[in-house]
């Protein structure tokens, strides 16, 4: 026995030697942590150093990586005895949310998870740098504090969420800052270029993708994330130079879903923060600015999957450098953004780790209230089975997945409130349709993301106040407060596997993204395509507008093989190939008629760089590469009078601000390339510009309002300076649904009903076209579906354009004055933009 034991005990004396010697990441890195920004390579040489020499406390993970192929890793650290069973703690957790179904016992007497997440906007670097410093105090042999808390917590540390970002911005600064920092805030090295470091490499902000997942970074992170689920979450960030640091408790509205224990655990948390700070003296506030409301931020994805969710941040973002002076005279240095940030990492751990049991015990009864079926007033929500609506569906599926989400498929009849309608409509469940129950381990999950309208406390929020999925999907579906049996499980549509036939031809139905993908995959081969005006019946089977129709004429190159690569293409896209013997239709018009046209490879160029909105453009950016896997140009605004017009057919301008449509040389030369066959896309700011120029047919609305203010009643420009925020919420919408009426029979609108749910972020809107256009969205009077508008601004919200198309000369313009991919998660808007592109003015 003897014998056994001393290979062990020869293991602990040398891992307790390894700890003594670990260095501190000063004497790792050959400078103290903030005097020097530290890239991402050496942030993670430290992190992998560290877990190499003290391996009984610390597991290192890759979990993935990012577009520009940095690892993306998380760090565990506990106790010896914690880390050697982090596997049955990981899956006890599980069962305690419900999460893992399976035989095994559960048990209470578990450590509490701690999930500590740094720097996911790139240019708010503070924490990654007090990352390091976390980590080594919590191996620090000399600090027995943290090895107490350890014994009750597993910290897990994602040191950098946004590597891409982060690097952008480091390699920057180094590279332009002096021998000693200027703390000049008009010195350069606080001036940040395009597109800045905040964003990840397709200039998407991690920050708002927790529960959308359109990022590879956020799509490696929380598939661990839901492996795992925390007990405690923290998001850190950085905010304006000049305001304090930040922490929880979080400002209103909270959504009604936080439970009490979250809400009061977020209190006790921040006392704990607030006695380091007092007594280093530091300026603090709390419950301010950041609400706990729209469900893909850092702070609430977490809360509404149980655990204690919460965002930190400290002054200094994105314009702090390493020394910046404040409006209060003092010079604000990295290393006090690090030290702040290091102290509420301690905070959080010491003070989770006094109150394990509380955590895991409110932990276990949030999953037990959901899967009881307690959780919101609807208890079953049911999204039909349409055809037209296949592609979608998919989509929406792939994103339940996501989000561990459970959902299957039944029979019967109910009553629920209808989305389209807004009443309460009888419906019936029939094969395919997809029910997703309340009574279930994600129910919190399920009510935020699905329910019709959420309620609102406080209409002063930080972010959009209306996501519901049936809306952003358009999908046909019904809330019901009836519970609807599940009669078997995931209701996933077959795969489509198509055979290469020899036939006349073959017809692709146009109804989302994978259509487009599909066709543009053709183009790029060379593959002639056409698409149809208008409906037409042949061979018993019926196709709508836009239809794509491939046939031999035309493609005679590609031989025996023209069937076999569209075959390919439309496998690899689940898209149905339709076989035709014929091109007399039987109803509609025939192939050879003007009726059908010709679908061009088109060159595709995408206005970005100063002056565009980064996130809008990287919107596109990403859309094109990662979702329709087209090629697009990118051409700096700046670069404007250096274009080569004639290899541009579609150019996209995202919202920005445009200099060459404010120059009147330069706005006749682009209006003569619209006129000669240019196709514009044009979508939110980029609209109003549009509509400023003199030969555009879209013009603003002007608020006729605003003019007579003071002058029906003169006390109404007495206001209150308490009241200067909420004064402007009656004329503003941070984020709300409206019922868009549109013209179906337009290519802009081909795939669509009579109507298309829209997003809407602004005051703006538009007369309707008076002539050379068509009006092919509009607003109607009371068609607002969800979330907040001002009573002001809902009075404006009608009878107006919203989407439009100008034909100008043998060009067009298409007007997307709302973003329709917004995030990339508005599902249903991305066909609209797919239809704007390859559709119109062919």
């Amino acid at each position: 026995m003897t014998k056994k034991l001393l290979p062990l005990v020869a293991l602990l004396f040398f891992n307790l030697i390894s700890i003594a010697q670990i260095k501190s990441p000063e004497e790792f890195l050959g400078y103290k942590i903030g005097t020097r920004y530290t890239p991402h390579w050496k942030i993670v040489s430290y992190f992998q150093y560290v877990a190499q020499n003290s391996p009984l406390m610390v597991k290192l993970q890759q979990y993935g990586e990012t577009n520009e192929h940095r690892p993306l890793y998380l760090t565990f650290i506990s106790s010896p005895d914690n880390i050697s069973n982090l596997e049955s703690i990981r899956t006890n957790n599980l069962r305690l949310a419900s999460l893992l179904k399976d035989k095994m016992a559960l048990s209470e007497s578990t450590p509490a998870i701690v999930w500590l997440s740094y720097n996911v906007h790139g240019n708010e670097t503070s924490s990654s740098e007090a990352a390091m410093l976390t980590l080594y105090a919590l191996i620090d042999p000399k600090n027995s504090q943290t090895k107490e808390w350890l014994k009750n917590t597993v910290v897990v540390i994602d040191p950098c969420i946004n590597p891409d970002g982060r690097d952008r911005y480091v390699n920057w600064f180094n590279s332009i800052a002096g021998t000693n920092y200027n703390p000049r805030l008009d010195a350069r090295e606080h001036r940040e270029p395009w597109p800045g470091g905040r964003t990840n490499h397709y200039n998407f902000d991690l920050n708002r993708d927790w529960a959308w997942q359109t990022q590879v970074e956020s799509q490696q992170r929380i598939a661990q994330y839901n492996q795992w689920m925390p007990q405690v979450h923290v998001d850190y960030h950085e905010q304006g130079i000049n305001q304090p640091y930040y922490f929880a408790p979080a400002a209103q509205p909270y959504h009604e879903a936080v439970t009490q224990w979250q809400r009061d655990f977020q209190v006790t948390i921040g006392k704990n923060h607030a006695k380091y700070f007092d007594k280093n003296g530091w300026l603090y506030f709390t419950k301010e600015i950041f609400d706990l409301f729209y469900p893909s931020y850092g702070d609430t994805y977490p809360v509404y999957n149980g655990a204690i969710g919460m965002t930190y941040e400290q002054g200094g973002g994105g314009a702090g450098g390493l020394g910046a002076d404040t409006d209060e005279g003092d010079t604000l240095t990295l290393y006090d953004r690090v030290i702040h940030h290091y102290t509420t990492s301690l905070s959080t751990i010491e003070i989770s780790s006094l109150n394990t049991p509380a955590l895991i015990k409110e932990f276990r009864n949030f999953f037990a209230n959901a899967a009881s079926g307690s959780i919101g007033e609807y208890k079953s929500y049911v999204i039909k089975n349409n055809p037209a609506d296949a592609e979608r569906i998919s989509s929406f599926l792939k994103l339940l997945d996501k989000n561990a989400i459970e959902y299957g498929s039944g029979s019967g009849n109910g009553k629920g409130f209808n989305y389209h309608t807004g009443k309460e409509d009888a419906f019936t469940v029939t094969p395919g349709d997809i029910i997703v129950n309340s009574a279930q381990s994600k129910a919190t999950m399920v009510k935020v993301l699905f329910e019709p309208q959420s309620k609102l406390v406080d209409s002063l929020t930080y972010d959009i106040t209306s996501w519901s999925l049936p809306y952003a999907y358009g999908l046909t579906a019904y809330a019901s407060k009836q519970a609807i049996a599940i009669s078997s499980g995931k209701a996933k549509p077959d795969p489509v596997q198509n055979t290469a036939a020899d036939p006349y031809g073959y017809v692709i139905r146009w109804q989302g993204v994978f259509s487009a993908k599909t066709a543009g995959q053709l183009l790029k081969q060379g593959i002639k395509l056409r698409f149809a005006e208008m409906p037409f019946e042949v061979n018993g089977q019926s196709f709508a507008r836009g239809s794509v129709i491939i046939i031999k004429k035309g493609n005679e190159k590609f031989g025996n093989n023209l069937w076999s690569l569209v075959s390919k293409a439309c496998n690899e896209n689940n898209i149905k190939m339709n076989a035709i013997t014929t091109g007399m239709v039987d109803k509609g018009y025939d192939f050879g008629s003007s009726k059908v046209h010709p679908m061009k490879a088109l060159k595709i160029a995408l206005m970005t760089g100063e002056g565009v909105g980064p996130n809008a453009a990287g919107e596109v950016w990403h859309f094109f590469e990662k979702e329709l896997e087209y090629p697009v140009t990118l051409i700096n605004a700046n670069d404007f009078s250096r274009v080569k017009w004639s290899d541009v057919d579609v150019l996209v301008l995202p919202d920005g601000n445009y200099r060459f449509l404010s120059d009147k040389s330069s706005s006749d030369q682009f209006a003569q390339w619209i006129r000669n066959g240019g196709r514009v896309v044009a979508l939110e700011t980029a609209v109003l510009q549009l509509a400023r120029q003199d030969w555009s047919s879209v013009k603003l609305r002007k608020d006729e309002e605003k003019d007579t203010i003071g002058k029906k009643d003169p006390y109404l420009l007495l206001k209150s300076f308490e009241n200067r925020e909420k004064d402007e919420v009656p004329g503003t919408t941070p984020g709300s649904v409206f019922k868009v009426d549109i013209d179906n029979t337009h290519p802009l609108m081909y795939g669509y009903p009579s109507y298309y749910y829209t997003l809407k972020m602004d005051n703006t809107i538009y007369d309707f076209i008076k002539e050379n256009g068509w009006n092919t969205g509009v607003i109607k009077k009371d068609n607002q579906v969800a979330g907040f508008v001002g009573f002001k601004l809902k009075k404006k919200l009608k009878d107006g354009l919203v989407f439009g198309v100008q034909e100008m000369g043998r060009g067009t313009i298409t007007y997307l004055s709302d973003n329709v991919l917004f995030r990339n998660f508005w599902e249903n808007g991305k066909l609209m933009f797919c239809n704007a592109v390859f559709m119109v003015g062919q």
